[in-house]
């Protein structure tokens, strides 16, 4: 993996793809921020390494939360975002996230459904047990992989894919992500992120055929230190 700029790394690149490992804080797609987003920043990057004159194509298959890190996928052709859209539409990818919490689950592992529904205005997710008119029904899988000192790594499987889902469902569960005041930690991180990184993605690429698994390395700084050795 190489650094190709502020605010993400190359994990893997071809005609068709750009796959990055990007930094917590930065935006996939631009906002009312005016921030420059991943997308503007990846385009510059492919419009210098391969002297493009003109406007580049680059199309965002899905995102992350700003505070989020890791896997992102960028498609370089109409094709391949066509076709990678129908692969996370009909969720024909797999998705494992790292998250640090300070509580210790219940369960080593498990699996937590949840109704989940989102106030825009607020940009808040809140989580019910059952059935609640304008929720979406919300399943992820989780495993605890280490602890150290008094921090606790857990592994996470999103099978739907929900806005905020994984941060506003462990946190119900009891198990705040590191950082993440907006769901109950007490604590932000001076950089505004969260303990949340978006460590594997897998899926059949759109043209060569192949099943593909991507892995992005966690953040050298502040709490992922303690979990470095784990990466393997």
């Amino acid at each position: 993996m190489s650094k190709a700029s502020n605010g993400f790394s190359v994990i893997y690149e071809d005609n068709h793809l750009l796959i990055v490992n990007k930094d917590a804080g930065v935006l996939v797609q631009g906002d009312a921020t005016g921030d420059a987003p991943l997308s503007e920043l990846a385009k510059e990057y492919i419009k210098k390494k391969y002297e493009k004159p003109g406007e580049v194509f680059l199309g965002v298959v899905h995102r992350l939360d700003r505070p989020v890190s890791g896997v992102v996928v960028l498609a370089r052709t109409t094709k391949a975002l066509e076709r990678m859209n129908a692969l996370f539409r009909e969720k024909e990818t797999k998705k494992i996230y790292w998250a640090i919490v300070k509580e210790r689950p219940v369960l080593s592992e498990g699996t937590l459904v949840h109704w989940l529904l989102k106030d825009e205005k607020k940009n808040k997710t809140t989580a019910y047990k059952q059935e609640t008119p304008g929720a979406l029904r919300s399943e992820l899988n989780f495993r605890v992989l280490a602890n150290v000192e008094d921090r606790w790594l857990l592994e996470v499987n999103p099978i739907t894919g929900r806005p905020h889902q994984i941060r506003v469902q462990l946190a119900t569960m009891g198990c705040v992500i590191s950082g993440d005041v907006k769901y109950g930690d007490r604590q932000a991180n001076p950089d505004g992120s969260i303990y949340l990184h978006a460590r594997r993605l897998s899926f059949v690429h759109p043209v060569k055929k192949e099943l593909m698994t991507f892995q992005a390395s966690v953040p050298n700084s502040g709490l992922w230190q303690l979990f470095r050795t784990f990466e393997g």
